[in-house]
């Protein structure tokens, strides 16, 4: 049976992040100048990762997303899904990206049994691109895009709203969306990890995207289902849909059956846990994996994070890690964690 936590969650959903490195340097996310990173001689082998997965496939987990960083930097990561694919257990089999690299590599993943991507896409002005990630890249980014579309037959974009940065083009990315068959997601600007710029005032809320897609597009509908995913998809009267991950302003902290590995094993129950609990050492140390999903069900059935719900709670909200312990600690960061 799969194991429920203390307020009757299921663990369904597991992140893993192959590698905390990435070749962008995005404001919400890394806006700083210098990271210290992981060493590489405790990033997980691709065995280990698929044993990892075969202990939270035994304790109910039947979707894995890989993240990073940017996942496209770890050396031939179509030999872990195919590692992975190969899992009956497995239902659905995801990868995050920020599409630079994704032109080289769709066509590889698609044939290793990769199921889906979602393409992190924040604007369509090549100015703005540079700005927002250090990196003049964004037609790099939008060959990804088309090449997904073309192998895989439809994807997902994510795009992070930040009030006076790229809230102009909440209508345009949508139509871009719609023109390339995808489905846009738009996350509220999340005061996690690196964020360390975050404040309240850039947070454009879920009532907000709403409204402004209303006076542009017209009637906006909800889109009645069951699910525990963390966007709310909405329709326009001409089909169109997307969805809002409004986690800063109402979190979907009661219903959340998902939680991430980071590359080098550190097991996290929450994107804003201060503390997570180490896999490597028993993978290493050569216990069973009945043992390993034993530790897994025992610390899920004693969780009872709810992180977001309790930043809403905080009156004088700020960055929610200060850079000094994010460098003293870089599994605080976002971009180990996989977002």
């Amino acid at each position: 049976m799969t194991p429920l936590d203390r307020l009757g969650r299921p663990l369904r959903n597991l992140r893993l992040s192959v590698t905390d490195r990435c070749n962008l340097r995005c404001q919400y996310c890394m806006p700083e100048e210098e990271y210290v990173w992981l060493p590489r001689e405790d990033l997980l082998h691709f065995e280990e990762m698929s044993r990892l997965v075969d202990a939270f496939t035994g304790c109910g987990v039947d979707k894995v997303r890989l993240t990073g960083g940017e996942p496209l930097l770890r050396r031939d990561l179509p030999t872990l899904v195919s590692l992975l694919s190969a899992k009956p257990a497995l239902r659905d089999l995801a990868m995050t990206t920020n599409g630079i690299l994704l032109a080289g590599h769709a066509g590889a993943l698609r044939r290793a049994g990769l199921h889906r991507v979602t393409v992190s896409l924040d604007t369509l002005r090549p100015d703005r691109f540079k700005a927002l990630t250090r990196q003049d890249a964004l037609d790099s980014v939008l060959s990804g895009i088309r090449a997904a579309r073309e192998t895989f037959g439809s994807l997902k974009l994510d795009t992070v709203v930040i009030r006076g940065v790229n809230d102009d083009e909440i209508v345009s990315l949508l139509e871009f969306a719609r023109a390339e068959g995808a489905e846009l997601r738009y996350i509220e600007y999340m005061d996690v990890g690196g964020a360390t710029h975050w404040s309240m005032d850039k947070v454009v809320s879920r009532p907000e995207i709403l409204d402004r897609i209303a006076r542009a597009r017209g009637l906006v509908e909800p889109v009645a289902e069951e699910t525990s995913a963390p966007a709310d998809r909405f329709r326009l009267a001409d089909g169109t849909t997307f969805g809002i991950i409004s986690s800063t302003t109402d979190p979907f902290c009661r219903s959340c059956d998902r939680s991430r590995v980071t590359a080098d094993g550190m097991w996290y129950l929450c994107l804003y846990a201060s503390a997570g609990i180490d896999l490597r050492r028993p993978l290493r140390d050569g216990r069973s994996l009945a043992d390993i999903a034993a530790l897994v069900e025992s610390v899920w059935q004693g969780r009872t994070d709810r992180g977001a719900e309790t930043r809403l709670t905080v009156r004088d909200r700020r960055p929610f890690v200060p850079v000094s312990a994010l460098r003293a600690n870089p599994h605080l960061e976002m971009h180990t964690r996989g977002g």
